[in-house]
Formats: C-alpha cells, sequence, structure tokens
C-alpha cells in the first residue's frame, strides 16, 4: 500500500486581548500507534517524518493545559518468514509488530466449527500458555481457528494470516488446521513472535512418517507417544508398527495368546497409542508380516513352518501351500482389524525364503505343485505367494483401508499378478530377481519411498548398513531417490507418495530407546522438511541444525 502523506503543519495565530497579543506556533500531534495499524504499510525505503514538538509560550484563557508531546510513529521492517521445520512453503511479508502470547490472549474457535477444532484449539492454548473461547468472537490479541469451505483448499494446506495484532489460521480440513498451529508454536518458539503477514502452505506428498520395528526390540508406549508428538510438530502423519517379527510377536492377542511375546503392548495400550495419534493426525499402519518374518507365531505352531526338499525347516517362512496357514493369519488380520481405526494396513510379503534361492520349484516342490493345481502348468511359487498377498488383501479390503506391501513381494513374469490397488513399499534393490523402481511405476503403481541406502536407522549396524544421518538426507535425498543414490524422473513424482524413515531392531541391544530416539531426531527432521518441500532448502544444513537445537 501506498503511504498517505504526512499531515501538514497548520500555523494558528491567537490574538488574546488588546493588552496582550502571542503569536502561538501548534503543530499536529503525530498517529498514535494504533492509527498506525490503521495506516498501510510503509513504501521500502521509507521513513517516518519526526514531528515538530509542540511550543507552547503560555496558556489560554480557560486555562487548558499545555498541548502533551506526541509519540513518535512505530515504523516496522518488511516482515520474514517464520522459521519452522519443515519450513513453510509461501510467506507474504508485511510491515507490523507481529503477534505473540500475552497476558488475556486465547485460542478461539470460529461459531459452528467448536466439535471439529476443539482439540487443536485446547492443545495450542496449552502450548502457548494462554486461555481457551469455545465460539467466542475474537478479541485483539487471540489466535482464531477455523474451518473453510470443502475443497477450498488441497487436503492438509493451510492459511495463516497475522495481522492487527490477531491471528487466523483456516484450512480445508481439520489436519490443515492443525499443521497452521504447529507452525505458529514453532514461530513462537524459535523467534519470540509470530511474524506479520500470510503464510499459505501445504505438503508436497501425503505420506510423511516413521517406520518402527517393535518386534524385534519393546518399545514403550511413553516412548511411542513421544514420538507421536515429535512427529506432530515437524507435519509427519503415518506411523508404521511392524508388531511381528521372528524374535517376536509384541500386541495382546485373543484369538492366539499362544504367539505372544513378553514384554507386548496390551491392546488398552495400543488404543492409547492410536487414539493420541488420531488426534495429532497420525495415522498408525500395523503390520503383519507374511507369509515370511514370521518365527515368533510359528514356534507355537510348528506344523505350519515351510521347509524344503531336504526337510530342513526354513526361519520365519510359513508353508503357504498348507491352507491352515492362510487361517491362522487371517485369523490374527480379523482381529486386529478394529484395533487399528487408521486408514491403511501393511501386509509385509517381504523376503520369503522360499523365493530367494535360484531355483524355488526345485527346492520346494510341495509349492511348486500347489500353484500348479491352482493357476494351472505355468503356476509357480512366485505366483503361488503372489496368491498368498492377494487373497490376504481381501480380508483388509472391505475396511476401506489403503493397502501395502513391500517391493520384493512383487515379482514380474508370472501367471498371477498382484492386485492394482497395492501401494508399493519400496525399500531394496539388492534381493534376487531385483526390480527397479521405474518397473513398477511404469506399471502404473503408487510407490512409497523407503530407501535402504538414506532411510534405514538398523540398529548395530549389520550387513553394511550404517547409520543414516541428517545432513545426508538434507542434502543429497529427496522422494525420488527411491533406490541407491539416483532419481526417477520428475515425471513419475506424483506416483511417488511419500516417504518413511525406518527404524529396524535386527541387534536389538546395540542402543537404548534413549539413544534411537536421539539417532533419528535429525534425520527425522530433514525428512520432514524433504517430503513437505522437496525442492533445495533455502537454511543450510549448519542453520537447519541449529534450528532443529532451538526447536
Amino acid at each position: 500500500m501506498m503511504r498517505r502523506d504526512p499531515r501538514q503543519h497548520r500555523r494558528v495565530h491567537v490574538i488574546a486581548t488588546t493588552t496582550v497579543a502571542a503569536l502561538v506556533t501548534l503543530a499536529v500531534p503525530a498517529c498514535t500507534a494504533a492509527s498506525d495499524q490503521a495506516r498501510g504499510p510503509e513504501s521500502p525505503g521509507t521513513s517516518t517524518p519526526t514531528p515538530a514538538r509542540s511550543t507552547v509560550t503560555g496558556t489560554d484563557p480557560a486555562g487548558a493545559a499545555p498541548s502533551p508531546t506526541p509519540a513518535p510513529t512505530p515504523s516496522y521492517p518488511l516482515s520474514t518468514a517464520p522459521r519452522t521445520i519443515p519450513a513453510v512453503r509461501e510467506h507474504v511479508p508485511a510491515r507490523g509488530p507481529g503477534w505473540k502470547p500475552a497476558p488475556g490472549a486465547r485460542v478461539v474457535v470460529a461459531q459452528g466449527d467448536a466439535a471439529a477444532l476443539s482439540d487443536e484449539a485446547k492443545l495450542l492454548a496449552g502450548e502457548l500458555a494462554i486461555g481457551y473461547g469455545e465460539s467466542a468472537a475474537p478479541r485483539p490479541g487471540d489466535v482464531e481457528l477455523s474451518l473453510g469451505a470443502a475443497g477450498s483448499g488441497p487436503p492438509e494446506s493451510y492459511t495463516l494470516t497475522v495481522k492487527d495484532g490477531r491471528v487466523r489460521i483456516d484450512g480445508p480440513d481439520q489436519a490443515g488446521v492443525f499443521y497452521g498451529t504447529r507452525t505458529l508454536k514453532q514461530a513462537v518458539r524459535s523467534g519470540g513472535s509470530a511474524p506479520e503477514g500470510t503464510v499459505r502452505d501445504g505438503p508436497a506428498k501425503p505420506q510423511r512418517g516413521l517406520n518402527l520395528d517393535i518386534a524385534r526390540k519393546h518399545f514403550t508406549p511413553d516412548w511411542i507417544e513421544d514420538r507421536l508428538r515429535e512427529m506432530a510438530d515437524m507435519k509427519l502423519n503415518q506411523l508404521g508398527l511392524h508388531f511381528s517379527d521372528d524374535q517376536a510377536f509384541r500386541i495382546q492377542s485373543d484369538s492366539h495368546p499362544e504367539s505372544v511375546s513378553t514384554p507386548h503392548l496390551t491392546k488398552a495400550q495400543v488404543r492409547a497409542i492410536t487414539t493420541l495419534a488420531a488426534r495429532l493426525h497420525i495415522t498408525v499402519v500395523p503390520e503383519i508380516d507374511s507369509p515370511g518374518h514370521l518365527g515368533a507365531v510359528l514356534r507355537a505352531h510348528p506344523d505350519l513352518q515351510l521347509r524344503d526338499v531336504q526337510g530342513r525347516a526354513v526361519q520365519g517362512a510359513v508353508d503357504i501351500a498348507n491352507p491352515a496357514s492362510a487361517r491362522l493369519i487371517d485369523e490374527l488380520l480379523r482381529e486386529y482389524l478394529p484395533l487399528f481405526p487408521g486408514g491403511a494396513w501393511h501386509l509385509g510379503a517381504d523376503e520369503y525364503q522360499a523365493l530367494v534361492v535360484r531355483d524355488p520349484q526345485a527346492s520346494f516342490p510341495q509349492l511348486a505343485r500347489a500353484a500348479q493345481q491352482r493357476y494351472g502348468p505355468s503356476g509357480r511359487v512366485q505366483d503361488l505367494a503372489t496368491g498368498w498377498l492377494d487373497d490376504r488383501a481381501a480380508v483388509i479390503r472391505p475396511s476401506g483401508k489403503a493397502l501395502k506391501a513391500w517391493n520384493d513381494g512383487f515379482f514380474t513374469g508370472g501367471v498371477a499378478s498382484a492386485a492394482k490397488d497395492l501401494q508399493v513399499e519400496y525399500w531394496t534393490g539388492k534381493e534376487i530377481g531385483a526390480r527397479p523402481p521405474l518397473e513398477y511405476l511404469r506399471e502404473g503403481r503408487k510407490l512409497v519411498n523407503l530407501n535402504d541406502e538414506y532411510l534405514y536407522y538398523v540398529l548395530g549396524e549389520p550387513n553394511q548398513f550404517t547409520y543414516p544421518t541428517g545432513r545426508r538426507i538434507y542434502e543429497q535425498w529427496t522422494p525420488l531417490v527411491l533406490r541407491g543414490t539416483t532419481p526417477v524422473p520428475a515425471a513419475y513424482g506424483k506416483q511417488i507418495l511419500g516417504a518413511r524413515l525406518a527404524v529396524w531392531c535386527d541387534l536389538s541391544g546395540a542402543q537404548t530407546q534413549v539413544q534411537v530416539a536421539q539417532g533419528i531426531r535429525l534425520p527425522l527432521a530433514a525428512l520432514s522438511q524433504k517430503v513437505w518441500d522437496s525442492r533445495t532448502p533455502a537454511l543450510s544444513w549448519s542453520g537447519f541444525q541449529a534450528l532443529a537445537g532451538r526447536l
């Protein structure tokens, strides 16, 4: 906006009586701070003129007090974007004092939005140590939350406006408004106040999060809930829980208590975790990995274990030619469906040991026979494994959840094909018959990035794994880098749904829970930046690291 022309000084000549005549020059007082807010921001490079002081040589006949000395007009530089992790995608600067929590300030919810946004408002009010007002009219100093019309912006987006001593956050959905509150919280924490102006923000990728192996290592509910809060502040929205593996089965089961390990999470503890996650707009994605990685279940059901042509038991692998194997896993899947109300489910399907040998048909003739019985003379063991995956997907699909499986559970050139609605969780290109990411993308499949080169935090660093660093993720990785260090063409970007940092506990005693939390802190922060905005960040790594320390 253009500045108004400065007021012209007016000279007023006052003649008192015939015996006393004096000339008094009066200067009109300058604008107050309040009137300055009503005036448009100054053009860059201009400064506010200093008003002349009033000069009074006497009093008028009525005895009026001398005119007060006017206060100088406040002058504000153009604001800069708030310092947050992840960084906001767009900030429109303005001139003004910004906003900071003050006595009497409240978080208020727009009338009609209380049912949807009261949790978000109460959480923010507690974090900023200010009041909460439900369906109250906003006052100076308040923060107002509101929902826009459906479709008024992309999912999870928001607009945050700081103006006239108030803050307004609105978005097309609850998640977007919630992320706006995270930006406000971080801005106050990093800079002491939220800068004047408007933030328009939203994620580049719809799936952003952490994958946690609680099967090989037990993590306490408090530790998991702390990670949820940390994730929410960085606008991450997905927690994968891998709770069944060869080492242990870590969630209470009523249908198969014989398979459950000690210690484990009770169902009540899981409900508390999923309830907190939902309040923080995080989806908990459970994974019962099959038909491999079932060692803990098979210890109680040795009759279902896969054996090779020489009768040797195959570690963690269930015999998918035995109908009892499918019944057992489906009973577990149906039991846990209501325990995890979120919108996604992981079916596993990786590293089935019958398919990591050179000649599965010769090594496992019973599987080869079952494949031919189901798929005809051309049926192979990989087709039987694909059928297993599709059958488990059919158990979950009526719930409406998105379905996921690891990339090495998808095979090419067979009679059977994996269901088209299965999302590929791409982690490796090292398996026998490895397929590069482009093959899945060219098939039209949607991928989630868990690149084991950058995003695998494997306890004890076995098998040539090294702990990922935040700097490497921040400076070298983007969601397009699905395998190794080479990105796929940007034209496939929309098929890549996002990414998760994965904690695997192969050597569970190598780190404590506290060490794991500290070790993943910066990698998780760097990932949050790159899935929110995959462009080259404005901050250097040292600047980002310092900001993460403040936050």
